[in-house]
């Protein structure tokens, strides 16, 4: 039988958990097979291109899934080795302590984690050095307790080192934002990171962004004992003869097998592929004898922001350095003592940025509006609902049913920021909320605890119902905080490595 199998694990997705969780367990020399549905993203000027990535979506499926209500529409969300890291702005922030605790909102309670910010604290420290994350400790006073980083922080340009002085005047306590970015300050002339304005939603043409095919595959493809097959899209697991484990999955391709499974396809396709893998013996999905597989699926609440000044032009090209946490915790209104969440610096809008996403603005008036403003990014933490939802229509379609909490709080948030901004200066700020299409902050449709009757995975990320079956993306997470959820899902990745390891060493799966 061991002769017949195609690995000892195989891991279904190559993005921030698979990756990750790949190069965690390279060392360990077991058989690790990596699937992933796309391809590598092609380098070609495209990938600096606004019109390339945010006009045609050259990069980002085509594919549509149904909303609640049976609307169609099309997901952010593309398929390439590395996964949608491949994408993200590289803002890699710890969980604060109280993130893994029941916290009050407005509208509603979130659940304790089984696990602690001490129990994930050393592979956060693991992650931030694979991921080349650049930071300063204590800068953030909500931050929890850490060592320091292993990179600096990027330095703000002369624009936001003003605002950054206002904000502190004001009574705010701004600190630069924690990035994953190969930036070598001390020798820009070899840095591999540039400081572009082609960062926040790019791929990056030099692959100088902390993404999980640099840091988590290549990393991992370097040890014999690793491989990694792209298109190969997996259709559904396959349950072993004596119907308690899973022997390997079916793809497109044809069927492979291993000893362990590792889900991490991201929140929605895990959840989809567990429910796409019923049988006479599952009928509602594998490892869903709890009926929580694609439950509580949860995604911030984002809004864009555009602060305009006219009497100043932007000349800043990196922008994305800083942050603020002031009401991330609490609103500062006693009469509504609940936390708002978490504001960011964007990438610098540029005129052929904007044009690209809002095409029927005149360019004259794009122009003008990217040349003066400064960019923000402001996050409301969501909560789970049983009834935010994947499931699958009869043709094996993904439905998504998505209603999110804490609106008011993230109105606040907004409003909030309106009135600094303009008591710094902005007289003219707009907002532009994210909405369903905008899948990047996934988490929660497979979400661990104690108990198997209303969590999918036990506390090391493996289903209760199977014992050889594991998830690593964000499925995982019970509560989703107000801040970018892929430094966390890296670190989990690292700790279910360990944890994986220790298994197979003491002959668990021998």
């Amino acid at each position: 039988m061991a002769a017949s199998l195609d690995a000892d694990v195989i891991i279904i997705g190559s993005g921030a958990g698979g990756g990750t969780l790949a190069r965690a367990l390279a060392p360990s020399g077991l058989s690790i097979l990596i699937l992933e549905r796309g391809d590598y993203l092609p380098r070609e000027w495209g990938n600096w291109d606004p019109h390339t990535v945010f006009a045609e979506h050259r990069y980002h499926t085509h594919e549509q899934w149904h909303d609640g209500g049976g609307q169609p529409f099309t997901p952010v969300t593309g398929y390439h080795v590395g996964g949608n890291t491949k994408f993200y702005g590289a803002a890699v922030l710890r969980r604060r302590e109280k993130d893994f605790l029941p916290r009050r909102h407005r509208d509603g309670l979130t659940p304790a984690w089984p696990i602690s910010y001490a129990d994930l604290a050393p592979h956060y420290e693991q992650a931030e050095a694979w991921y080349f994350a650049h930071g300063k400790a204590g800068a953030d006073p909500l931050e929890p307790p850490r060592g320091p980083f292993a990179f600096p922080p990027f330095p703000h340009e002369p624009i936001l080192a003003a605002l950054e002085q206002k904000l502190r005047n004001m009574g705010l306590h701004p600190f630069p934002l924690p990035l994953a970015l190969q930036r070598q300050d001390e020798d820009p002339a070899h840095s591999p990171c540039v400081r572009c304005p082609t960062c926040d939603g790019f791929p990056c043409l030099l692959r100088a962004k902390g993404d999980a095919e640099v840091c988590g595959v290549t990393p991992a493809l370097a040890h014999a004992n690793v491989r990694l097959l792209t298109r190969h899209r997996v259709l559904r697991l396959l349950r072993g003869a004596d119907g308690k484990g899973v022997e390997g999955v079916e793809t497109d391709q044809g069927a492979l097998r291993a000893r362990v499974v590792v889900l991490a396809a991201g929140a929605v396709h895990s959840a989809a592929l567990l429910l796409a893998s019923a049988d006479a013996t599952a009928p509602r999905g594998l490892a869903n004898s709890s009926d929580q597989v694609g439950r509580n699926y949860m995604c911030h609440l984002n809004s864009a922001c555009m602060a305009l000044k006219a009497a100043q032009e932007n000349t800043t090209v990196f922008q994305k350095t800083l942050a603020i946490n002031d009401f991330y915790d609490d609103s500062g209104d006693p009469d509504y003592p609940y936390p708002l969440g978490h504001i960011q610096n964007l990438g610098k809008v540029t005129p052929a940025l904007l044009h690209a996403q809002q095409p029927l603005l005149p360019i004259p008036v794009s122009a003008w509006t990217a040349s003066h403003s400064v960019d923000w990014w402001l996050t409301t933490e969501d909560l789970p609902d049983a009834d935010n939802r994947v499931t699958l229509d009869s043709d094996g379609q993904i439905r998504l049913a998505w209603q999110p909490k804490n609106r008011e709080s993230h109105q606040r948030l907004c409003a909030q920021w309106r009135r600094i901004l303009h008591q710094a200066g902005f007289p003219l700020v707009f907002f532009q909320a994210m909405d369903i299409s905008a899948t990047a902050h996934q988490v929660g449709t497979c979400r661990f605890g104690e108990d198997p009757k209303d969590s999918v995975l036990n506390p090391w990320c493996k289903t209760h119902d199977i014992d050889n079956l594991y998830v690593v993306d964000a499925s995982f997470m019970p509560s989703i905080s107000a801040v970018n959820p892929s430094l966390t899902i890296m670190a989990n990745a690292i700790r279910v490595a360990a944890h994986l390891a220790e298994r197979f060493k003491t002959g668990v799966w021998a």
